[in-house]
């Protein structure tokens, strides 16, 4: 990976794309200098798991339940044998408030299915100030293309 970065040619494209999958050296660094160089165009980033995303537009906009997980022996007399719910705000809550533009890094999106990839796109398309970004697995080199052309693929 260059060690000078500007990030313009990637914001333009996520810009045009909406939903960007991408391909990073496994040791790391390139996620973080293109946020910062989203940052700096005065995008509002948040960096978060794949894992366990659920229903992608319920966990980023909606307030949501979860249970949380079990540990062994405990009272079910007291919330069912698989534990109370517990409420959880949106992940994206507060960054979609105001009028700046919310750059979302999803790391370990290879976990995620077609469906909820497809999902994803479509939340960008509905939300013009949403840009979303799934790494894709790993790669020699950084690269990246629309979330789009990877799924028609």
């Amino acid at each position: 990976m260059p060690l000078l970065l500007s990030g313009r040619g990637f914001r333009r494209e996520l810009e045009s794309a909406g939903c960007m999958a991408v391909f990073a050296p496994l040791e790391g660094g390139a996620e973080t200098r293109l946020l910062r160089r989203l940052r700096g165009a005065g995008y509002r980033t948040q960096l978060s798991s794949a894992r366990g995303l659920g229903d992608p537009e319920v966990f980023l906009f909606q307030k949501h339940g979860i249970r949380p997980p079990h540990l062994g022996h405990q009272s079910v007399g007291r919330g069912a044998a698989v534990g109370e719910v517990q409420e959880v705000m949106p992940l994206l809550g507060e960054a979609m408030l105001g009028s700046k533009p919310v750059a979302l890094w999803l790391l370990e999106g290879q976990v995620l299915s077609r469906s909820e990839l497809s999902a994803l796109c479509d939340l960008c398309r509905r939300e013009p100030r949403l840009k979303v970004v799934v790494e894709m697995g790993g790669a020699r080199s950084l690269r990246w293309q629309p979330m789009k052309e990877l799924l028609n693929n």
